[in-house]
């Protein structure tokens, strides 16, 4: 199968429309395998950063013509290649894909252009038919690495990528026939995906995506019907022989088409160092796939018990003066702050807010309301919605502070808490506009904990030696 496509693309005039780390993948996978063909990066940034990576990865890949187009009109004339690669970010609706698909139309037109992924790319080449993928609003990145966790305690060969951050093309060449492939794949990934995994998890589903909220990646859906058939995409290409894990809340929902074994599962009980029952779901979903794959249960539960979890997924920061510090900046959804705020018994003070990705902040609100002291909210459009949410539910408007960055965030929170307490970046919104993305805005908050650790151990080496520190 991998050859016979591969000799499809030889020759070709080929566009990649994004030049993110899996458009990477693919023009150095290309190379590797001496296809020769004619490349055009096209990519709305147009600055040193992304010239620099072009001429490197045209100094690298001899096979290749690498040729750029960059800036405004970057994704014009689409239907002048023979095929177009588009990466997530990119919208399926855009009006020059809807222009190729015009042009695809018309009967006396001698060549087609093909639009397709990296990611679908990557289901037709790959090795191994042992792929196991992992989508949901929320959950995914922990399920798939919990997953992956147990099946290497299992003894087998397992490798991780797709929305998590690791083109799978960049391993393609590592896969055997009996390796197993753990894919996160996001709505994006998903909506023109035409083949569906061995194995197909679905987390959960909350309203997600349904406005534009990064300006270099601005895919988002129309509705949340849209929303919904892209992530049942994951199964809706499943045979017989197949099977789909499925959270037992969407038991009632209506899926895509697919004729897989469908699994329902809920809360673990197993013993796990990740608070929360959104945690426990995420391993109800791992423990489902492994008892799928019959692997023994006390091997699961070992792996379950071990798992330490995610960066940036109510990742333990600290604890200073007996207040406890989370980093959950993962949570980009109004569902995820909820979940993050049941998960503690102890009053919370909340770091919230940011770009606004379309989404409905009332529940968030009654939470806040049930379990927060006080929330600070960043800069951004999400955080007046918060803001509105929050009034409506009777909040007292003096428990809510503004920050113009992460350190006076940090330093809000700390004068408004007492020991005992929990602060907790949870955003609940997109970080574009003061962060570049959620890594950076989890990474601050890290160092401005630290920075207090910091301060706090000179200031109290000081008055042990009796000396006194500005």
């Amino acid at each position: 199968m991998s050859k016979n496509y591969l000799l499809k693309l030889k020759k070709k005039k080929i566009a990649l429309l994004g030049l993110g780390v899996e458009n990477q993948a693919l023009i150095k996978y290309l190379a590797d395998k001496e296809v020769r063909a004619e490349i055009t990066v096209c990519d709305a940034r147009n600055n040193p950063e992304i010239e620099k990576k072009c001429e490197e990865l045209a100094g690298q890949n001899k096979n290749l013509v690498i040729n750029r187009r960059l800036g405004p009109d970057y994704d014009k004339n689409l239907a002048d290649y023979d095929i177009v690669f588009r990466s997530p970010g990119y919208p399926l609706a855009s009006p020059e894909l809807q222009k190729v698909s015009a042009a695809n139309a018309d009967v006396d037109r001698r060549r087609k252009t093909a639009v397709t992924s990296p990611i679908r790319f990557f289901f037709r080449v790959c090795p191994t038919k042992n792929i196991i993928g992992v989508t949901g609003t929320k959950g995914k990145g922990t399920t798939a690495s919990l997953i992956r966790a147990i099946l290497e305690a299992a003894g087998k060969r397992v490798f991780l990528g797709g929305n998590i951050g690791v083109a799978p093309l960049s391993f393609i060449d590592q896969l055997g026939k009996s390796d197993w492939v753990i894919l996160e794949l996001s709505s994006f990934q998903l909506e023109d995906l035409d083949m569906s995994p061995k194995i197909a998890v679905f987390t959960n589903f909350f309203p997600d995506h349904l406005a534009p909220a990064d300006p270099l990646n601005p895919n988002y859906h129309h509705s949340l019907a849209d929303y919904w058939r892209a992530k049942g995409n994951i199964l809706g290409w499943q045979k017989k022989g197949d099977a789909a894990v499925i959270n037992r809340r969407l038991e009632h929902k209506k899926f895509a088409f697919g004729f897989g074994r469908r699994v329902f599962f809920g809360e673990s009980d197993m013993p796990s160092l990740l608070p929360g029952a959104h945690n426990r779901e995420n391993a109800g979903a791992a423990v489902a796939v492994a008892g799928l794959l019959k692997i023994r249960k006390r091997t699961i539960a070992r792996a379950v018990r071990e798992f330490k979890g995610l960066t940036h997924r109510l990742e333990g920061a600290g604890e200073i003066d007996g207040v406890r510090y989370f980093n959950d900046s993962f949570a980009t959804t109004p569902e995820s702050v909820v979940l993050a705020l049941d998960s503690f018994a102890a009053p919370v003070i909340l770091i919230a807010g940011g770009a606004d990705k379309g989404a409905d902040f009332k529940k968030m609100a009654l939470a806040v309301k049930r379990k927060a002291k006080f929330i600070i909210l960043f800069p951004g459009p999400g955080s007046s919605r918060i803001k509105t949410a929050l009034l409506a539910t009777g909040y007292p408007a003096n428990k809510t502070k503004e920050a113009n960055g992460m350190a006076m965030a940090v330093k809000q929170a700390r004068h408004s808490a007492e020991s005992g307490d929990i602060i907790l970046l949870s955003p609940g919104c997109a970080s574009f506009g003061l962060f570049t993305n959620y890594k950076e805005r989890g990474n601050m908050f890290k160092l401005a904990v630290a920075a207090i650790k910091q301060n706090k151990n000179k200031a109290n080496t000081a008055l042990f030696f009796g000396t006194k520190i500005s």
